[in-house]
């Protein structure tokens, strides 16, 4: 079955959200809406989601793909059991691609047994208690390249040649036919409708579901070069006008069916040089900053170096905007091979740098096999990879000073304060293979009590509004 029907009433919305003549009564619903949804919370230069308890929260996860299952067969290697392990783990955030050729594989034809899809699997998410972003995935733009993403009716490459080099995929953005292809994208006011249609069109079918935090609402942007432009130019001028445009009309886009959900924008992939993104200013009140993390060096097959500099340069570079426009950082991608000779030091540095700048992150991937899964063929946790497996604290009653985890004592430290406008216990997830003969827990600060239940310590302060709390959680 189709869904065309179903969408049909918001196309006349969408053309006038793109001409900018939007009643007014639309244009102020988001703002209305925004007291009942979820708010954030700002702690120095950091910014956390916050429950409907005003706690801040922290995200641990993976990335759920299935690229190779198209049509009928689509999310095919994603199961139940998928999310159910994750949670056993501790895990909390699953980020789902999804294929927008899957899903309108014809011009305004919505594939109903996909959305079906997509919604059964936040069934079992929320099942298990974990939240989803849906991310919608494109590699080197879609199909027309021998990729997934952009359906083939919507690119527009102008007759240009088009190499692949499957050994290099990512050399293949720098094609010409491929750069004109997302040239097009964010011009031809066609096709910027129908991008925005097809969002509107997820919002519309899922933005309710409980286990929905928020959209990724494009994987990896890429764009056209000018002549004589290299990268970080081209990058600089991309993110600074048409990127910034496109977060805000595909947000806005969103608003018009659903007030609740928060919206994910990415920079380039540029971030990962240690060059600060150039994006304006997204107009939307529960926008969240969603960069990825690859450490340039393991991405073309060399060992992590220890006493490289990618880290600190990327701290750097990450840290303003988001500080600045007061947005949450969830990483939606990070990961490395898990074999090469320093990867326990490389998941150790990258998850301290995590817990420095972001409020939570998804691995790349969730999977079983070789490259950077999880998971080894058994079902079992790589040994380095393992290393993923650590405290953390899901919910803060108060502010979060400092968080972070030691691997080689196996010590995790939580300092916060305590807020009025803060209710409920913290609760800080302690996983059992982290601590599997026990653990203990040592709380410095006034009038607070702890129990622990499967793998949550809960803790409970009784003291006044501004009081500060050091949680220590260590080996038995």
């Amino acid at each position: 079955m189709r869904l065309a029907s179903r969408v049909a009433p918001a196309a006349l919305a969408v053309a006038a959200l793109l001409l900018g003549v939007l009643p007014a009564q639309a244009q102020a619903h988001p703002e209305r809406a925004a007291d009942r949804a979820p708010d954030r919370v700002t702690v120095g230069d950091r910014t956390f989601i916050a429950d409907g308890q005003g706690r801040a929260l922290q995200w641990r996860g993976f990335n759920l793909a299935d690229k190779n299952s198209r049509g009928a067969n689509a999310f095919a290697d994603i199961h139940e059991s998928d999310l159910k392990d994750m949670a056993a783990r501790g895990f909390n955030l699953a980020r789902l691609a999804f294929f927008w050729d899957d899903l309108e594989p014809t011009p305004g034809h919505y594939d109903r047994g996909y959305l079906s899809k997509m919604r059964r699997i936040l069934d079992w998410a929320n099942r298990y208690h974990i939240k989803v972003i849906l991310d919608a995935h494109q590699d080197v733009y879609g199909p027309h390249f021998d990729s997934r993403g952009v359906p083939d009716w919507a690119t527009r490459d102008e007759g240009l040649p088009f190499t692949h080099r499957p050994d290099d995929w990512f050399s293949e953005y720098f094609e010409p036919s491929v750069q004109a292809a997302f040239d097009h994208l964010y011009k031809d006011a066609d096709l910027r409708a129908a991008h925005a249609r097809m969002w509107m069109t997820v919002a519309a079918a899922l933005g309710r579901h409980p286990a929905l935090l928020g959209y990724d609402l494009m994987n990896e942007p890429f764009a056209k070069f000018l002549e004589g432009e290299d990268l970080p130019t081209a990058a600089a001028r991309f993110e600074a006008t048409e990127l910034t445009e496109l977060w805000n009309r595909l947000a806005h886009a969103i608003r018009l069916v659903d007030h609740r959900s928060w919206v994910f924008v990415e920079p380039t992939v540029i971030v990962g040089l240690g060059v600060p993104t150039r994006m304006g200013h997204i107009d939307d009140p529960h926008a969240g900053y969603a960069p990825h993390f690859y450490e340039t060096g393991m991405e073309t097959g060399a060992d992590y170096d220890p006493n490289g500099t990618f880290i600190p340069a990327f701290e750097a570079a990450i840290s303003d905007y988001p500080t600045r426009h007061r947005m949450p950082v969830i990483v939606g991608e990070w990961g490395g091979n898990p074999y090469v000779p320093h990867a326990s030091q490389f998941v150790t540095d990258m998850t301290a740098s995590l817990d420095r700048f972001s409020s939570g992150w998804t691995w790349w991937q969730w999977c079983r096999g070789g490259g950077y899964c999880f998971l080894d063929q058994t079902g079992a946790a790589k040994p380095n990879a393992q290393l993923l497996v650590q405290p953390y604290a899901r919910a803060v009653a108060g502010d979060p000073l400092r968080f972070a985890y030691d691997p080689a004592t196996r010590t995790y430290t939580l300092t916060f304060r305590t807020r009025d406008n803060a209710e409920g216990p913290t609760r800080i997830t302690v996983p059992r293979d982290t601590y599997p003969d026990g653990y203990r827990v040592d709380i410095q600060g006034s009038k607070a009590s702890w129990d622990d239940h499967a793998q949550t310590v809960t803790v409970r302060t009784h003291g006044r509004a501004g009081a500060t709390y050091r949680v220590t959680i260590s080996p038995r």
